[in-house]
């Protein structure tokens, strides 16, 4: 297990490195919201090429809402999953104004109820649109804190767990922002670019690839 002076080290570091903002960090909740749902499974430069269009042909909750399901598919279809993403846009606008007066909820046990919402894009709203701590675990970070020797988990919500007892409260809301960055960059699926890692020295994963 690391110290915390590591931990601290490591996060202060890719903050430096990689100190842009998040590709769903859209500025209203509702937006980062409808963003991070329709990111599961893409990347985010496809959301961010969608998303425009969906809200250009439904601007409002009320839109989405009273449209059907299938008018919904077509600014998406460029998305993977994007018929069930359709449903889930029709099914959050609807009940985001029946039961939350067309606003989105503060709470992960709100959010997690919302068609296509899980943790992760809870704890995404949670930190991106209210401010609030949380540790939002993506496949970036769940394999990053595993090579860095931070957890040993098969799954994103033990490696959520074992994040939130090992890193302290104040960084929450820096980890899923620099590791999704980090990921894509240089600790990549595959073969990292650990010859260009600036955390190679803290970093537990044993088979560092050498410069190519």
């Amino acid at each position: 297990m690391p110290k915390i002076s590591a931990v601290r080290e490591v996060i202060a570091t890719l903050k430096r490195e990689f100190p842009g903002k998040g590709a769903v960090e859209l500025g209203r909740a509702e937006d980062v919201l409808l963003a991070t749902v329709l990111s599961a499974r893409t990347r985010d430069e496809q959301v961010l090429k969608v998303y425009p269009k969906l809200r250009a042909k439904f601007p409002k909750l009320a839109d989405l809402a009273a449209a059907k399901a299938t008018d919904i598919e077509k600014p998406l279809s460029e998305i993977g999953l994007y018929r069930a993403k359709a449903r889930a846009m029709k099914g959050i606008a609807e009940i985001l104004i029946r039961r939350h007066d067309g606003k989105v909820p503060s709470t992960r046990e709100e959010l997690v109820a919302l068609p296509g919402v899980g943790r992760k894009t809870a704890n995404c709203v949670l930190c991106y649109a209210f401010g609030k701590s949380a540790i939002a675990v993506d496949t970036h970070v769940h394999r990053i804190a595993n090579r860095l020797g931070w957890v040993r988990t098969n799954d994103v919500e033990k490696t959520e767990t074992a994040l939130m007892r090992l890193i302290p409260k104040d960084l929450w809301l820096r980890v899923n922002r620099v590791f999704v960055q980090f990921g894509r960059n240089i600790c990549i699926p595959g073969r990292p670019r650990c010859y260009a890692c600036p955390i190679a020295r803290l970093c537990a994963y044993p088979k560092k690839t050498p410069r190519p």
